[in-house]
């Protein structure tokens, strides 16, 4: 009789947890994928059952019962279990906190989920007079009511959420005077689907009729088309050829300024219900969501990097936008890349996943060159869109105003001046990195982190962008008194404030975490961008990423040798994908683009070859450099990483560590370490990190599962946090 229940519980144990069936409760009502809340300690906790055998590891008299079963039928499939289980094997992380990641906040605490609620809003007949009425008296229901004429009638409750703050009561007050009715979003009301009044380029079909050809199969495309190309087409036409076939879609985005833009394109012209999956949305919202996704009853399941996680029945496509983006990759606590993941999953599910990017990772242009990816190539700009022109401005010797230099002040004049758009990209925000004091030297450097407190002037404070720490903008020198402080460097704060000053006629909009903290407040700021209603356009790597702005016609980067000497041997490679992907919002229309990068280092080989000879030849020669080196992806990494309130602590950890290993693994393992991190202290602790390399991915996870269930064995173990991190993004 299986009568054990091997339960998976949020802790971080390398293993599941053994219990005995709830009192009363037959066995057969169990079925893996179930919650149950279990004792656990002297506390309770939410666990999922994942298997029933009569095996245990632990004496039966020890074993206690479950409390109660918390859901009659499963919440996750059989297969994603599995999925799951498979994840926390090839990471190396405590299967219970993989598998409860995958669920939403709620669902983890053992509540009960929530009743499905209408998404999707429709306007009834309203008469001339009535709105009018309304205007007067109450012009927040008129508003709403004037939006949803301009989206034909209807809209999805999530679009509504986007455009307006604290809805909920307008649309309360309308339902009760029946001027709106709530929906779900599979029924009549939805509004009918747009078709495009264009033919796809000749690159575009082909990529389209290669993918289409394999829908029945798993295979990998990798395409690699330049910005402007014309991407989310070739993806909006794969998908309508899937959900034809009455499967479903799961599209990845790496972020959330993404997502707005891409909720009204799809559902103009994709059918069926969405939902949407990232960290933007209430617990609530991401619920809801998940339960569309989970039920099958969402068509699409578009999110970023968690929503792979997410169980999702008849699966026919995944589609990873920007797949080279290091979002993907989580940092804290579980680190998982989403875009690799979204590789197994369409290979378990036997469908197509298709990565795309303007600025292919090199990880993926290696596998499109060994063969195991299908290679699209998008050369040309859809419609009549040209490529920008790019150009180097040396700033060496140069007079700057706030960080900008006279010949970028003019190009922006002449641009302006024409009625177009400019966009001007630092990927610094706050006022300045560093305020200083003339006077004794003294640095506003953090307290717990070996980094400065950045200066954000508009907001009164000082706040290090690594840990969080906080303090108000000093008016006199902490250190000696002096009243002379000033900030040292460039934020996008600051930039804001001297393009003002010099263009106060034309309005601009900042981009950037701090200017869209508020609900709503991205996708408010990336309208009137669009619209061409803001003349300026300054902004973080916010702007940068997807973005259609077909009024820009300048883009000038302000700095651009921030990353040309980093540690991190992909520093590179980051590098000229961001400049690259910035570029790409310039000439978008039908006005030609041009590009300006500001630097003091313009004979820099990096910088020549992107300019004169494009993304393509630096990546080949970037992986020359990789092959020789050894280093990603020609070999496989895991990072072992330490912390403590000691530094030599965390050290004496990972050096038994690194012991074990060479006692463990032979030859096969490098090892590299320990040694201290580049930020060695950050929020208030020590780092150390031990990096371990393979040249064989199997051997390597091979050797992990024998060797990380021994770091806990370590007799320093109890004394520091520690982590691993497999194919890290980041040696950080």
């Amino acid at each position: 009789m299986s009568n054990i229940l091997h339960i998976a519980l949020p802790a971080p144990v390398y293993g599941l947890f053994d219990y005995l069936p709830p009192g009363n409760v037959p066995v057969e009502r169990l079925t893996p994928g179930q919650r149950l809340l279990v004792p656990f300690g002297h506390t309770e906790r939410c666990g999922i059952l994942v298997s029933l055998s009569d095996q245990t590891s632990v004496a039966r008299r020890k074993l206690r019962p479950a409390r109660t079963i918390l859901d009659q039928t499963p919440l996750l499939s059989q297969e994603h279990l599995a999925f799951l289980c498979w994840v926390a094997d090839y990471y190396q992380h405590p299967p219970g906190e993989v598998l409860l990641s995958a669920l939403p906040v709620r669902l983890r605490k053992g509540k009960p989920p929530l009743v499905p609620r209408p998404d999707r809003i429709r306007i009834c007949n309203v008469d001339a007079e009535t709105l009018a009425t309304l205007k007067r008296r109450a012009p927040r229901q008129w508003q709403l009511l004037d939006w949803l004429h301009t989206q034909g009638g209807s809209a999805s409750m999530s679009e509504l959420r986007h455009r307006f703050d604290k809805v909920h009561g307008v649309v309360r007050a309308l339902c009760s005077k029946s001027m709106v009715t709530l929906n779900m979003a599979d029924d009549a009301s939805a509004t009918p689907l747009q078709q495009p009044q264009f033919a796809l380029e000749a690159e575009q079909a082909q990529a389209v009729t290669a993918v289409s050809s394999r829908l029945e199969q798993y295979h990998a495309f990798l395409l690699d088309g330049i910005t402007g190309s014309g991407k989310t087409e070739v993806y909006l036409r794969l998908a309508q050829q899937v959900l034809g076939q009455g499967r479903n879609v799961l599209f990845l985005v790496p972020e959330i300024s993404l997502t707005p833009q891409l909720i009204r394109r799809l559902e103009k012209r994709l059918p069926g219900p969405m939902a949407v999956l990232h960290s933007g949305r209430s617990d609530g919202e991401r619920e809801q969501a998940w339960q569309m996704a989970c039920k099958g009853q969402a068509r699409v399941i578009l999110g970023t990097r968690s929503a792979v996680l997410a169980p999702i029945p008849d699966l026919g496509l995944v589609l990873v936008d920007e797949e080279h983006d290091s979002s993907y990759k989580q940092q804290e606590g579980f680190r998982y890349s989403a875009r690799d993941m979204a590789l197994v999953r369409a290979q378990r599910a036997g469908c197509p996943v298709v990565l795309g990017s303007a600025t292919p990772s090199l990880e993926s242009l290696k596998n499109a060159m060994d063969g195991r990816y299908s290679w699209l190539r998008l050369t040309r700009r859809a419609g009549t869109a040209q490529s920008p022109r790019m150009q180097l401005l040396d700033i060496r010797n140069q007079r700057l105003q706030g960080g900008l230099s006279p010949a970028l002040l003019q190009a922006l004049e002449e641009v302006l001046s024409r009625g177009r758009q400019a966009m001007v990209f630092l990927n610094r925000r706050g006022y300045a990195p560093v305020l200083t004091c003339y006077s004794c030297g003294w640095l506003s450097d953090c307290p717990r982190c070996d980094a400065r407190q950045t200066m954000h002037r508009r907001q009164g404070k000082l706040a290090c962008h690594h840990c969080g720490n906080e303090r108000p903008l000093p008016q006199h020198c902490p250190s000696c008194g002096s009243p002379e402080l000033h900030p040292l460097g460039q934020g996008t704060e600051q930039l804001e404030q001297v393009l003002q000053q010099h263009f106060p006629e034309h309005p601009l909009v900042r981009i950037d975490r701090d200017a869209t903290s508020t609900k709503g407040s991205l996708d408010q700021l990336l309208a009137q961008a669009r619209d061409g209603r803001a003349s300026l356009l300054v902004g973080t790597q916010m702007l940068a990423k997807g973005h259609h702005f077909p009024g820009v016609a300048l883009v000038a980067m302000v700095d651009v040798d921030g990353g040309l000497f980093g540690a991190d041997f992909r520093a590179a490679e980051r590098t000229a994908q961001l400049v690259i992907q910035v570029a790409g919002r310039a000439g978008r229309g039908k006005h030609p683009g041009q590009v300006l990068m500001q630097t003091r280092f313009p004979d820099h080989p990096l910088l020549q070859t992107l300019v004169n000879e494009g993304y393509a030849a630096f990546a080949r020669e970037a992986l020359r450099e990789r092959t020789q080196a050894e280093l990603p992806p020609y070999s496989f990494q895991t990072l072992i990483r330490a912390s403590a309130t000691k530094a030599e602590t965390a050290t004496a950890f990972l050096q038994q560590a690194a012991t074990q290993v060479e006692q463990m693994a032979g030859k096969e393992v490098q090892v590299w370490g320990p040694v201290p991190a580049p930020m060695q202290k950050r929020a208030g602790r020590y780092r150390s990190q031990l990096l371990l390399q393979a040249a064989n991915r199997n051997l390597l996870q091979q050797f992990l599962g024998d060797f990380v269930p021994t770091l806990s064995t370590l007799s320093d173990a109890g004394r520091v946090r520690w982590s691993v991190d497999v194919d890290p993004q980041d040696l950080y």
